[in-house]
């Protein structure tokens, strides 16, 4: 009677330990929101949030028309929502995360959502604060712009998340200004 009841309790107990790992600290996030959520509250991370209201892109749809119709002044106003995560270590187990490869995380989600990595137009190594771009689209338009950067010698990261509808010459412009909003010096 036992013999037939220990294939059960091994099973049971393998999906036990499988869902305790499955909801542990280490798991990793499988969606850029998950991703957020997982790291908007630990130590070194800050998050921010910005939804673009009804008055918002009224007004920025007439800064756009003020600077003409150009493929920045459209996609400002397209913008819906914008999240940015920003990270430095600050601790031991921060920089754990490091160590640990916060970027494989990214790219590992990034890559199961189907999102399509944009060219990096400048492959100078010298820049020490190369973003990367990667999109996800519906048909013809991009609904979503993932920027990833950082700075390896602060271990610094940064993700951004836009959510709109963008063309690809529209997702062009964004990301010439990105790069200068991300170290402040727009």
């Amino acid at each position: 009677m036992k013999v037939r009841f220990a294939p059960l309790l091994l099973a049971f107990a393998l999906l036990w330990l499988a869902g305790c790992r499955a909801s542990g600290p280490g798991t990793p996030a499988r969606t850029v929101a998950q991703f957020f959520n997982k790291y908007e509250n630990r130590s070194g991370f800050k998050a921010t949030d910005w939804n673009a209201g009804l008055t918002t892109r009224f007004l920025l749809g007439r800064l756009g028309k003020l600077g003409g119709n150009s493929d920045l002044s459209q996609a400002l106003t397209s913008i819906r929502s914008a999240k940015v995560l920003t990270f430095t270590p600050t601790s031991n187990s921060a920089q754990q995360l490091m160590v640990e490869g916060l970027d494989k995380e990214v790219a590992g989600l990034l890559a199961s959502e189907r999102y399509t990595p944009l060219p990096i137009t400048n492959t100078d190594p010298d820049i020490p604060n190369q973003m990367r771009y990667s999109v996800r689209e519906q048909g013809d338009r991009v609904t979503e712009l993932v920027a990833i950067g950082g700075e390896k010698n602060t271990g610094s990261f940064v993700l951004m998340a836009i959510s709109g509808s963008f063309t690809r010459a529209q997702v062009a412009e964004l990301s010439k200004v990105l790069p200068n909003v991300t170290s402040g010096g727009f």
